[in-house]
């Protein structure tokens, strides 16, 4: 099976970063679940001494 992937980056909010918006992501999962997307990682990038920068989710799905 051949598989395509997609990546999406939500920013968080702060002076130093780290304030993330669920509401938002799970606004994402579930347009990209509709389409067939499967959600298989998830991750935080690292700004400055564990201030997080972005959060990270990849999705996939088979390529049709």
């Amino acid at each position: 099976m051949k598989w395509e992937y997609k990546t999406v980056k939500l920013a968080t909010t702060g002076f130093s970063g780290g304030k993330f918006d669920e509401n938002q992501l799970d606004r994402h999962m579930n347009e990209l679940g509709s389409q067939g997307w499967e959600l298989v990682a998830g991750f935080d990038t690292n700004k400055n001494a564990g201030e997080t920068r972005d959060v990270v989710v990849i999705f996939k799905r088979p390529l049709t």
